[in-house]
């Protein structure tokens, strides 16, 4: 784990993780190949970004690979603005970032940017208060190719331009946006648009529930809240 603060990153933390052992029998139902034998193996990298500055969005990125009787890759990016001005699909960061995410899909047969797109909305959404986290992305998981279709290697090379797109766009999203001027009001709605991505990693995030689950390291998988937040 490394974890990052200073004038532009009020926190951001970025993992390395491979783990194994065993899931719990009341866990193993719930994870594919893990009825016909409780082992696991598991590796993957996240990263979640709170920023400064309110003009800055905050962004959450993840890919990891499972191994039971079965294997599969997941993850995906998302992108979250702090301000409700910039919460739009018109908005300039929004397009640029899902234009990211579509290129990162496009040259791989076992990547449906649609799909993966539409999951990214279903996925991160907040039931109780009946709107999105952010403004989208993508998101996959089960992603385990048969060999007609390319296989193991078709799945981590899709992954592993999911990570070098992210790699690409979210720091240019940053430059563009970090020496912009700020108010305390526009400070205020960003402290309370935190709360809602504590409500969601801590109701609703399958990654949270699998770290917690499967032993993990406690500081690490709680790492994604935010440091300072309101709930007014």
């Amino acid at each position: 784990m490394s974890m990052m603060k200073g004038r532009v990153f009020e926190k951001v933390g970025v993992h390395t993780s491979t783990v194994f052992g065993e899931f719990a029998p009341e866990f193993r139902s719930q994870i594919p190949g893990a009825s016909e034998d409780p082992r696991f193996w598991a590796s993957g990298i996240s990263l979640i970004a709170h920023m400064q500055n309110p003009h800055v969005p905050a962004v959450h990125m993840n890919t990891r690979m499972v191994v039971t009787t079965r294997w599969w890759f997941g993850g995906g990016a998302d992108l979250t603005p702090m301000l409700e001005a910039r919460r739009t699909q018109s908005d300039p960061d929004t397009v640029a970032f899902h234009e990211a995410m579509r290129a990162a899909c496009a040259p791989h047969a076992v990547a449906d940017y649609a799909r993966f797109k539409a999951w990214c909305d279903e996925y991160f959404y907040l039931p109780h208060r009946k709107e999105m986290r952010g403004i989208g992305g993508i998101f996959y998981d089960y992603l385990s190719p048969s060999e007609e279709e390319g296989g193991w290697e078709s799945a981590f090379a899709f992954t592993q331009d999911v990570g070098r797109a992210f790699r690409d766009i979210y720091p240019e999203l940053v430059r563009r946006n970090w020496e912009k001027p700020w108010t305390e009001t526009e400070r205020e709605e960003q402290l309370v648009r935190r709360g809602r991505y504590v409500e969601f990693n801590l109701l609703y995030d399958r990654g949270t529930v699998f770290g917690l689950k499967t032993g993990g390291n406690v500081d690490s998988i709680l790492s994604s809240m935010p440091p300072v937040v309101k709930w007014p």
